[in-house]
Order: structure tokens, then C-alpha cells, then sequence
């Protein structure tokens, strides 16, 4: 079995406050660290009023200090919203305080809407269309510092800060190959382009010294449950939230709704069921079909796993479900 890891989008359920989101992040954090998880990422999105993490790098922080052996990153820091080198310090910062714990993963979109966006890098003549410099300028700023030069991430300089490249599409796939570096795929909300991105990936891969083989990691949603009927209650929570985003009403994370795939417009539960196609719900046996049969189907080397559940102690046990499916599985195969 691969490894897994967390996407925690620190949600703000209805009710609810940023204070007691982050303190549910690190709650969490503790228990992936506790259960093997492999990584406990957090993300950049900006005005939204259901995600607590905007302030990335400062609740990466968070995480680290809180727990001691998981790594912690971004996934991902949206590179369009900064200067490289300001990334760079900031994570070359994470990484003097966490030796050899901190993950760096980045993102082309803004993270947010236009008028946001401009709110927060008032200079967008480079538009996504730097990004590619943008990133090997970063990478730059990572290696050891060389004579004469000029402009240096202190912190930064010299400390290993992997890299990562995520995307929903083909632009992605084919900046990570060029680059050599590993590749994070958004499937847990853009899955349209998965099977042709990582073909592309894995075919233009070219060996660097930070990787010498391609390397995917996927998002997946997995809401597991005693039963498969609680789960897919749990899953409302998301599905509603879903809506509300993709028609222009972004909110605090809804409780669950019994009935919703009942009331929703056809146009709407279309929508969901292609962009959440990549999700698990259900019980236990579910979950270990579908984690199976997702992992065949792909051949991904690491899935980064994402709940959005209303109820942090739902969300805890739908991640303690995951891992000890997961360990069945791994103590399986090696049985086999």
C-alpha cells in the first residue's frame, strides 16, 4: 500500500470560528502523525470564509511546532500571489526551524477570484505566464550560495526545501517533467485531465537532481464512517459547499443534510458527481475497495487524502478508519 498523506483545508464549519478551526488543524495533525500519515499539508486560498489557512507558511508553522516527526507543507503556496524570494525566505525560515520536516508545494492559480487577486499582488503585468521563471527562480534560491551573489534567501540558501509542482492540468504535468520534480494532481476537485496528465508527466520526465524518477501523488476525498449511509451524510457537508462555491455563494462549511442529493438541481448533482468523482464514502469495506481499486487504476506513488467534514471528531474517525484500512492492506500484501 503507498503511502498516504493529509490535505487539510482547516474548514470553518457554520457556527464555528477561524480560532477553533486552527485548533481543530492541529488537533488533526497530531492524530496523522500518530496514525503513519505521510505528510500533513495545508493550503492558500484567499476570501473565503470556510478556509482558515490563507496565512499559509505562519499555520505550516503551526503544525510543525505542534507535532515532531510528520512532514508539513503547502499544498500549495500560490506563486502568482508572491515574490519568489519572500517564498523563499519564508520557507527557508520553516525548514531552519524544522530541519528536514518542511514540503513546498506550488500552485499557478491565485488561489482566489480576480478582484482578490489584485488585492493582494498589486503588480499582475507577469500574469500565470511567469510562473515557469518564477519557480526556477525559487529553486535558486534554495542552493548553496555562490560567489559574488547578489540576492539571497537568508533563511533559505542552502537548505533542503523539496519542491513540488501541483496542477489540474496538462501545464503542470509538463512544468513538474521539464523540472524533474514531483508532481501533485488536484483529482479531489479537478479530476478531468488525470489519466493525461500523468501520462504526460511520466513520459516527459526528465531526471534532475532533485528526483531521478517521475513521482505522483493524487488527491483523493475519502469520507469513511461506520456505515456507508453515515458517510454519505458526512459527504453533504462537502457536496453543499461545492455549490455554494461554484455558484458565487462561498460559505462556512454546511452541516450535513439528509435528503440533499434529493433537493439539489440535476444541473448541480451532475456537477458534483464529475468534479468529486475521486472520492471514497462509505464504511470501512468500502473504503478498502475503493482505495484498492483507485491505487490499480492509477498507479499513483502517494495519495494526499482530504476530508471536509462538519464535525472535527467525524473527521478525526474518518482518518483513524483510512489508516487502519490502509495498514490491512499493507500488512496483506506483505503476506501475499
Amino acid at each position: 500500500m503507498i503511502p498516504l498523506s493529509v490535505l487539510d483545508l482547516s474548514p470553518v464549519p457554520e457556527g464555528s470560528d477561524v480560532s477553533q478551526s486552527l485548533a481543530n488543524t492541529l488537533d488533526l495533525a497530531r492524530h496523522a502523525e500518530r496514525l503513519g500519515y505521510n505528510r500533513y499539508w495545508l493550503a492558500e486560498h484567499h476570501n473565503m470564509p470556510g478556509i482558515a489557512s490563507a496565512a499559509t507558511a505562519v499555520v505550516i508553522g503551526h503544525v510543525a511546532a505542534g507535532t515532531s516527526s510528520i512532514r508539513v507543507g503547502a499544498g500549495g503556496i500560490m506563486l502568482p500571489n508572491h515574490s519568489p524570494l519572500m517564498v523563499a525566505e519564508a520557507f527557508g525560515t520553516l525548514a531552519a526551524l524544522h530541519p528536514g520536516r518542511i514540503d513546498l508545494g506550488l500552485g499557478r492559480a491565485p488561489g482566489t477570484d480576480q478582484l482578490t487577486a489584485h488585492a493582494l499582488r498589486r503588480n499582475m503585468s507577469g500574469g500565470v505566464d511567469s510562473f515557469p521563471n518564477d519557480v526556477v527562480e525559487l529553486i535558486h534560491y534554495f542552493k548553496p550560495e555562490e560567489p559574488g551573489q547578489r540576492v539571497r534567501a537568508v533563511p533559505g540558501a542552502g537548505l533542503d526545501v523539496p519542491v513540488w509542482i501541483l496542477g489540474s492540468s496538462l501545464y503542470g504535468a509538463q512544468l513538474a517533467a521539464m523540472l524533474g520534480l514531483p508532481y501533485a494532481f488536484a483529482s479531489h476537485f479537478a479530476p478531468a485531465q488525470l489519466e493525461e496528465a500523468m501520462e504526460v508527466y511520466r513520459a516527459r520526465f526528465e531526471p534532475s537532481e532533485h528526483l531521478r524518477k517521475p513521482y505522483v501523488m493524487l488527491g483523493l476525498n475519502v469520507i469513511a464512517a461506520d456505515t456507508d449511509e453515515e458517510a454519505k451524510l458526512l459527504f453533504t457537508s462537502l457536496q453543499q459547499a461545492f455549490v455554494n462555491l461554484r455558484t458565487g455563494r462561498p460559505g462556512k462549511l454546511p452541516p450535513p443534510k439528509p435528503g440533499f442529493d434529493t433537493e439539489v438541481d440535476p444541473a448541480a448533482l451532475a456537477m458534483l458527481d464529475h468534479a468529486l468523482s475521486c472520492a471514497i464514502v462509505g464504511s470501512r469495506e468500502t473504503v478498502r475497495e475503493g482505495l484498492k481499486a483507485f491505487v490499480a487504476r492509477t498507479g499513483a506513488d502517494e495519495l494526499m487524502v482530504t476530508a471536509q467534514i462538519f464535525d472535527h471528531s467525524a473527521r478525526v474517525r474518518s482518518y483513524e478508519i483510512l489508516a487502519e484500512v490502509a495498514q490491512e492492506l499493507r500488512q496483506a500484501q506483505a503476506a501475499e
